[in-house]
């Protein structure tokens, strides 16, 4: 039975909607909308959990930063109050809900949207939207969980420069924290990758080149959220804003320089996994070949042996003949026969084998 393919949901508004018409899609309907914020100084951090009804009433911090960090977009109308909030674009929200969008950067008057793509093996690609204002930072997730673990317990220990940085320095840690964290579904998708090599050697079976084609899957998808990240990177490095300082460009530098390795590391990948199709057909054919020749073997030494056994299967009359098969009379006639169909094998198995047939 064939594997269920997975429903196609629709991504996409209807010819002629307004621009930044918000809509919820099928698939974040099932995720309840999560809003968690820090804020923090150099000598302090506040972190809780907020209802939708607070966004409009949010502070910002005279000397520090506020991060608003959002779980789920199954609510089109929290989206909108953080875009009413702090002045985001309309058209800036509605690529946080037209999901999924290529990673990229986006240039307003008074903020900028970065959109990356979190992979986690085994999981499908998650989008995650970013805004970077004046002391503000506000991200989107499609859903629970993600790599910013680390960064949250920066901030609440005071670890690093993270709480004395700006909001370019969080946005940067964001981004770096999404990069990063495609290491570690790379190295799974290496094992995979080397464990499928091994199998399409010992057992090239349909389901180790179904195994190949799934693997060849992921590793797509880690490719085209991968390979226009680090071309935001590189905008976002290039990037002449106010909202970027100088000193934060040097990390975005290396940030950027891990989207290479990524790319190299998927690359290298691909090739393998793309090799491993070429490396299936040929152990196909080679196990196909070995079959074949064990039946052509089994038939030739068959052929004579069919012949010496129609030859005495004639019913041919000896009495009216002395020269109709006289070795039916003979007292050791079977037992000779049988000795001629050994010795005959036994020559055939020793000639295929000088010939190394066998």
């Amino acid at each position: 039975m064939g594997r269920k393919r997975k429903k196609r949901i629709k991504r996409s508004h209807p010819p002629g909607t307004l621009p930044g018409t918000l809509v919820a899609h099928a698939e974040a309907d099932a995720v309840p909308v999560q809003i968690f914020m820090f804020s923090y100084g150099p000598d302090r951090c506040e972190e809780r959990a907020l209802r939708p009804e607070e966004i409009p009433s949010l502070a910002v911090p005279e000397n520090g930063v506020l991060w608003l960090d959002i779980w789920g977009l199954s609510d089109p109308g929290v989206v909108k109050a953080v875009g009413d909030r702090f002045g985001f674009h309309p058209l800036a929200l509605e690529d946080v809900l037209n999901v999924p969008q290529r990673p990229k950067v986006d240039r307003y008057e008074n903020h900028l949207l970065i959109v990356l793509k979190e992979v986690r093996y085994p999981e499908e690609p998650e989008q995650v939207s970013l805004f970077l204002s004046d002391r503000v930072v506000v991200t989107f997730q499609e859903r629970a969980g993600d790599p910013f673990d680390p960064i949250r317990d920066r901030l609440r220990k005071g670890l690093g420069r993270l709480r004395s940085a700006g909001a370019d320095y969080l946005a940067y840690s964001l981004c770096d924290g999404i990069v990063d964290s495609f290491f570690p579904t790379l190295e799974k998708l290496g094992d995979e990758v080397e464990e499928l090599e091994e199998r399409v050697m010992a057992s090239p079976y349909p389901e180790t080149f179904r195994d190949i084609r799934q693997s060849k899957r992921r590793l797509l998808e880690v490719r085209r959220a991968v390979w226009p990240a680090r071309d935001a990177m590189n905008e976002l490095l290039r990037e002449d804003s106010r909202l970027i300082r100088p000193e934060t460009r040097v990390f975005l530098r290396d940030c950027y320089d891990h989207t290479i390795q990524v790319m190299d590391m998927v690359e290298t990948y691909r090739e393998m996994a793309s090799s491993l199709v070429d490396e299936y057909m040929s152990s196909v054919s080679n196990r196909m070949n070995e079959i074949m020749k064990v039946l052509t073997i089994m038939a030739t030494i068959f052929i004579p042996l069919t012949f010496i056994a129609g030859l005495y299967g004639m019913n041919f009359d000896r009495e009216a003949s002395p020269l109709n098969m006289p070795e039916l009379g003979w007292r050791y006639g079977y037992p000779f026969v049988l000795l001629v169909m050994a010795i005959t094998v036994a020559g055939m198995l020793y000639h295929f084998r000088k010939r190394k047939w066998l």
